[in-house]
């Protein structure tokens, strides 16, 4: 997949090198902007369970 977008990308290897730049950037900005952010309530990450029979450690 990386080599046929690689492969369409216009330009020599530096352009083609910012482009691919500017595309992983754009898809990280896009995860933390909306995907994570709506995904976030779905996630079981504050269902946590702590058990108190195990007492303090020292």
């Amino acid at each position: 997949m990386y080599g046929w977008i690689w492969r369409h990308l216009p330009g020599n290897t530096w352009v083609k090198a910012f482009i691919s730049l500017l595309l992983i950037l754009g898809t990280v900005y896009v995860l933390f902007q909306y995907v994570f952010p709506w995904a976030e309530p779905l996630l079981p990450f504050s269902d946590v369970t702590v058990d108190e029979s195990m007492g303090s450690v020292r």
